[in-house]
């Protein structure tokens, strides 16, 4: 028996097989929100490198769809390295992202003349080393393909963001369908903090997270992404006040 398992053969299989089940040392480093009661409900605590996350509004809305836009963009922000982000539609505001500390200088555009080409560029790039992250704005996004974007994440250790983008409410039904993400997101906008003078507060969201492998779903309530990218929880406190729990990890 030992003489088997001391077999280089049997090992090596052994590694084969660890691999081809995203089991490598590389698919377990996560990027932390840093806000503890949403990273303890994610395996490893934080959204796996490695891996494909998909994002959606909250309904088929451009306010909810853009509330989703810049959560990724903040998720992207607090990683090393450039981001790729393809898209198809041309109306992607680049000063917003900057405002979530997704600066121009770190993002290269890729835009598609059709959506299956924005698929096949967020592939492309997904399969090279070195990248902080690389984003995909996409209506569908069928199981078949999600596989396959799911391997060549797991090949490059890069972390793959998928924006569900919706042109009628019709197409919203599509994100009821399985697919092979690590996590499912649901953004919505919610009301603002009141301020003592005429003016905004600071935007506020719902965070659901519909779906997690190896975890169970959850909602959160949250200050949006402030100039580095970070969160922050708004607390239940029972007197009404608005203390906030501010995610301070970067990847």
């Amino acid at each position: 028996m030992a003489q088997i398992a001391a077999n280089p053969i049997i090992s090596d299989l052994r590694d084969r097989i660890q691999h081809l089940e995203g089991a490598v040392a590389r698919s377990k480093s996560v990027l932390p929100f840093g806000v503890t009661e949403i990273d303890e409900r994610l395996p490893g605590g934080g959204l796996a490198h490695g891996a494909v996350h998909e994002f959606a509004g909250g309904g088929a809305g451009a306010v909810d769809g853009a509330a989703a836009a810049l959560f990724v963009a903040g998720i992207a922000a607090r990683t090393k390295g450039m981001v790729v982000w393809c898209l198809a539609r041309p109306d992607l505001f680049a000063p917003a992202l900057a405002q979530v500390g997704l600066h121009p200088d770190r993002v290269i555009y890729v835009e598609a003349i059709k959506e299956e080409y924005v698929l096949e560029a967020f592939e492309e790039a997904l399969r090279f080393r070195g990248l902080g992250a690389v984003v995909a704005e996409t209506v569908r996004l069928p199981m078949v393909i999600s596989r396959r974007l799911q391997l060549a994440a797991e090949g490059s250790g890069t972390i793959g963001l998928i924006i569900r983008r919706w042109r009628r409410q019709t197409e919203a039904g599509d994100f009821g369908h399985p697919t092979a993400a690590a996590t499912r997101w649901r953004i919505s906008v919610l009301p603002s903090k009141p301020l003592p003078v005429p003016g905004f507060g600071r935007a506020r969201w719902l965070a659901e997270l519909i779906r997690v492998k190896a975890g169970e779903s959850a909602d959160f309530e949250i200050g949006a992404c402030d100039a580095q990218g970070r969160i922050s929880l708004l607390s239940d406190a029972g007197d009404g006040s608005d203390q906030t729990r501010r995610s301070v990890h970067t990847g």
